[in-house]
């Protein structure tokens, strides 16, 4: 999530009530969770285990919750809840602005689009040429739509990325601070809905067409020409490259990667990342051959069974026999 303009980490600091380690005059440019941040970048940390890699990354900027040599480069700033700080910063950046209208003033949307009754467009939306909107659908703000895009009736773009910090008492909702980005030519099939990133973009590259009733999480990347029937879920942070296809009820588990032209066939569970250029069935999904073997040996269990009972008993006979 990139800042409108830059904040200088001083005038963080003092909102947060933090403690500043390191440059207090350093710029900062965006705010981003641990998996997404670039040079410039403010995110946090607040479990000693992840300190490394927090300090380690990419970000220049770490909330944290305890004082810390601060590597070179870096900027510090200690408070007792980082989650909460940082948490409320998104929230002051992106913050809640409902509608009262059904299509926001500020929205751009080109002259050709056709927006059909019931269509909701939220704040600084924007839509490209000859792109079409069917009845029902509702385009939460900051979404960035192309040229030729449709989207079938009762559709969501943009909902809330369903993301929480639990505690033993309950679950912190993360403010989600992202966006969602459809390329041209993709077609969205009614029913379905794609979140926003908790700090990152959702994206759905040019040429993709989805069946009805798709849901992608946060922060997934959907490559160019994919084709996702029915019912496909596609977990938070996943990257589907170019090309891929999933068949109906396909399950695809976060943070991991699909590579391009693969093809998943229909109820598989992809629970690790696979390779690009095969076909996969199952749960979890492996290469067809594999998981047609395995599923021939099963069904000669029950015939293997009879067998071993056979022999046993067999066996019991000559050994009772005098």
């Amino acid at each position: 999530m990139k800042l409108p303009k830059p904040i200088s980490v001083s005038i963080i600091a003092e909102k947060i009530g933090a403690e500043i380690i390191g440059d207090p005059d350093r710029m900062v440019l965006g705010l981003n969770e641990i998996h997404k941040v670039e040079k410039g970048d403010l995110t946090f940390v607040d479990k000693e285990k992840y300190y490394d890699a927090s300090l380690n990354s990419l970000a220049t900027f770490v909330i944290m919750n305890r004082r810390y040599q601060c590597p070179e480069g870096k900027t510090l700033l200690i408070c007792d809840d980082p989650f909460e700080a940082y948490n409320q910063l998104v929230l002051e950046q992106r913050p809640f602005k409902p509608l009262t209208t059904n299509i926001s003033e500020t929205a751009e949307i080109h002259p050709t689009v056709i927006l059909e009754p019931n269509v909701v467009i939220g704040h600084h939306v924007k839509i490209g040429a000859h792109s079409i909107i069917q009845a029902n659908t509702t385009i939460v703000g900051n979404t960035i739509i192309g040229k030729h895009v449709n989207i079938h009736p009762n559709s969501v773009i943009a909902s809330d990325a369903f993301y929480y910090k639990r505690y033993d008492s309950h679950h912190e909702k993360w403010h989600s601070g992202g966006r969602v980005i459809i390329e041209d030519r993709v077609e969205i099939g009614a029913c379905c809905t794609i979140n926003i990133g908790v700090s990152g973009d959702t994206f759905i590259g040019e040429g993709t067409k989805f069946d009805s009733q798709i849901h992608i999480g946060h922060g997934a990347v959907v490559g160019k020409n994919c084709l996702f029937a029915a019912q496909v879920g596609i977990g938070g942070k996943a990257i589907i490259e170019d090309g891929v296809c999933l068949y109906g009820q396909v399950g695809v588990a976060q943070n991991i990667t699909i590579g391009k032209k693969a093809i998943v066939l229909a109820q598989s569970g992809v629970s690790k990342s696979i390779e690009g250029g095969k076909t996969y069935f199952g749960s979890p999904a492996q290469e067809i051959r594999d998981t047609y073997k395995q599923l021939a040996l099963l069904r000669q269990l029950p015939d293997l069974a009879k067998a071993i009972r056979t022999l046993e008993e067999n066996q019991k006979n000559n050994k009772s026999q005098p």
